[in-house]
């Protein structure tokens, strides 16, 4: 049930969208609201990247190019997120930078109570190690769920420099954890080498499926959304977008650029071909602002973040107006 008379972010038109707070959108922050549905929450760790470090500054770079937003209506989507359910900015997770099994409890403990009643949270990294904890705190909340994940790479190996959590391994540590229904969870926009072909043997046995890039020049959009609606049905689903599913070129700054990636209007087209599914949480990753150009890479998280926002909302109005058909047709009997 979403909160009623939600408050909506700064009025862009009063304050200009420069000036004012600065968190997503401009939206309010959680202690200014008495209750809400969604949370947004930075995670500013990269203790687990294996490259270009950098992405603990993607909360607060994304924050500010969201403010260049218009979070009022998606047209789309047809909705109007910030105005259908209340959306709060929960601030950052503060963990140890310098222990990543600390810093992986530590994200998990701070995210569990935002995740009570029901209520959705998306989370702005950091690395994709913040996934585990999210995962981990999610299936606490709500119990397993289906993983759709946005990636140039697999991350499901096992160890890296004889470190079982990292950026690259946190979906192996899922699997093996028992966070993802059997048999539900996809890659997207997988590409580039591997260090062994067997990576994707193993990955098919932790029950994945994989729709690579070069798949998608085949199968198109249309193609890419009908295999994700049939593989994930109404099961709830956590999604996780590493930045670097983009192209180079529509993303730079990042720790792990891939060549041949999605089209920034491919990987939007895609995620808003999902109307409709069933996602209880999510994340943006791998964000590094001191490799981007012109704020790009920060302005796709930030968008990507919004869409996030409007297919959540969308899927509570779904579930409201079944709700209500469902009370009506007691009352009628």
């Amino acid at each position: 049930m979403a909160v009623a008379n939600p408050v909506g972010p700064v009025d862009a038109t009063k304050v200009p969208r420069y000036a004012g707070i600065s968190t997503f959108a401009r939206l309010p922050e959680l202690d200014r609201v008495p209750d809400y549905d969604i949370a947004i929450v930075g995670v500013p760790f990269d203790g687990g990247t294996s490259f270009r470090p950098g992405a603990r500054f993607g909360p607060s770079a994304v924050r500010e190019a969201s403010r260049l937003l218009r979070p009022g209506y998606h047209p789309e989507l047809d909705v109007e997120p910030v105005a259908a359910c209340q959306v709060v900015d929960a601030g950052d997770i503060a963990c140890t930078p310098y222990d990543i099994t600390r810093a992986v409890r530590e994200i998990e403990e701070q995210a569990l109570p935002l995740l009570g009643d029901g209520k959705k949270l998306v989370s702005i990294g950091g690395d994709h190690t913040i996934a585990l904890p999210m995962l981990r705190a999610l299936a606490k909340a709500r119990g397993p769920v289906a993983l759709l994940h946005f990636d140039a790479h697999l991350d499901t190996w096992d160890t890296y420099f004889d470190q079982p959590v990292t950026h690259g391994t946190m979906f192996r540590r899922a699997f093996e954890e028992g966070l993802l229904i059997e048999d539900k969870s996809m890659h997207i926009g997988i590409r580039g080498p591997v260090y062994d072909r067997d990576d994707f043997i193993r990955d098919h046995e932790f029950g994945f499926q994989i729709v690579r890039c070069s798949d998608i020049d085949v199968i198109g959009i249309a193609g890419t959304i009908q295999r994700i609606k049939d593989r994930l049905g109404d099961t709830p689903v956590y999604v996780s977008i590493d930045i670097d599913v983009l192209d180079p070129s529509y993303a730079p700054g990042t720790g792990t650029p891939e060549m041949g990636g999605m089209h920034s209007r491919e990987l939007l087209a895609v995620l808003r071909g999902l109307d409709g599914i069933n996602i209880v949480g999510a994340d943006v990753v791998e964000i590094a602002p001191s490799y981007d150009h012109a704020s790009v890479t920060a302005l796709a998280g930030a968008t990507l973040v919004f869409d996030l926002l409007a297919l959540m909302a969308n899927r509570d109005a779904i579930e409201a107006r079944a709700a209500a058909d469902e009370k009506e047709v007691a009352w009628q009997a």
